[in-house]
């Protein structure tokens, strides 16, 4: 039993993160009028003039905006699914693999990327994907053209979603490894026993024992359908794959820190929270209904 005196140390502890939380996360929040006002960074925000819903208005009769919206469901949506089916699959072959060393050597190999900047991994795939660069010099001994890959608005999209992929889902992997410790290894024996082949093992005991973990992570990434990767894309993009690229996050950046439409972007990222948290309010609900999960 923790003892009063005890347990002010952890309270002192948690104070620097606490800090953090509200100075960067909570204060910010109340910026959150400025959707609803014709800010001027002269006046502030109490002295700025009040528009109401204007800038949602004029933010809708944009075409940008149903393109962004599109955009970024369609990325976010193709890298949920990727990101959730690529890590399972290659949990299921690493778990089939019988030679220890090596399977911890793939293991440490696929997830380093994880660990890797943005801005690290955009130059590397910039190079990789160069005109001049070892993809094109491929495509270019087999007999074929060169592409300018980021210059090709229907290519990028799927260049975003293949690189997300590479890196993290070697960290992912992780979660349906641990998830394959907890079945009983007694079902293996069993079915074994009755003649089961390890394919067959493979559908019936190895994908049953882990169908809970893979709705628990299918319904908490609905929270995200609205999170398509800024970091990733901004370091990316050019105005070239603006038409399949451009994203909520990127559109914001652009145009209240470039164009200083304050009013606009933070009416695009206001509803952009809205949307996410009733995403993620859904998201719990049905984690608790079907995968018994409750963090409450």
């Amino acid at each position: 039993m923790v003892t009063k005196g005890f347990a002010k140390h952890y309270y002192i502890m948690l104070l620097p993160g606490f800090i953090w939380l509200t100075l960067f996360s909570i204060v910010p929040m109340f910026g959150f009028v400025i959707a609803f006002q014709d800010y001027n960074p002269g006046l502030g925000m109490l002295h700025s003039e009040w528009v109401g819903l204007d800038n949602f208005t004029y933010m809708f009769s944009l075409g940008d905006s149903q393109t962004i919206f599109v955009n970024t469901i369609f990325i976010a949506v193709m890298k949920i699914i990727a990101n959730l089916m690529v890590p399972l699959v290659f949990a299921l072959m690493l778990n089939e693999l019988r030679i220890m060393i090596l399977k911890r050597w793939i293991q440490t190999i696929v997830y380093l990327p994880h660990f890797l900047s943005w801005v690290i991994l955009s130059g590397i795939l910039l190079d990789i994907f160069a005109y001049k660069g070892p993809i094109n010099d491929m495509l270019s001994a087999l007999g074929g053209e060169r592409i300018l890959f980021f210059a090709r608005a229907d290519l990028f999209p799927f260049i975003i979603v293949g690189s997300d992929v590479w890196k993290e889902f070697g960290f992912n992997t992780i979660i349906f490894l641990a998830a394959l410790t907890g079945i009983n290894p007694s079902l293996y024996e069993a079915a074994a026993m009755d003649g089961a082949t390890r394919l067959q093992r493979l559908f019936h005991v190895t994908v049953p024992g882990i169908a809970t973990t893979v709705i628990l992570l299918t319904v908490l990434s609905l929270g995200n359908v609205l999170n398509a990767g800024f970091d990733q894309i901004f370091n990316l993009y050019n105005p070239l794959v603006y038409s399949t690229g451009d994203i909520i996050d990127t559109w914001v950046y652009r145009t209240g820190l470039v164009n200083l439409q304050y009013g606009l972007a933070t009416a695009a990222g206001l509803l952009k929270s809205v949307v996410s948290f009733i995403l993620i309010t859904c998201s719990y609900f049905m984690a608790s209904k079907y995968a018994n999960y409750r963090i409450f």
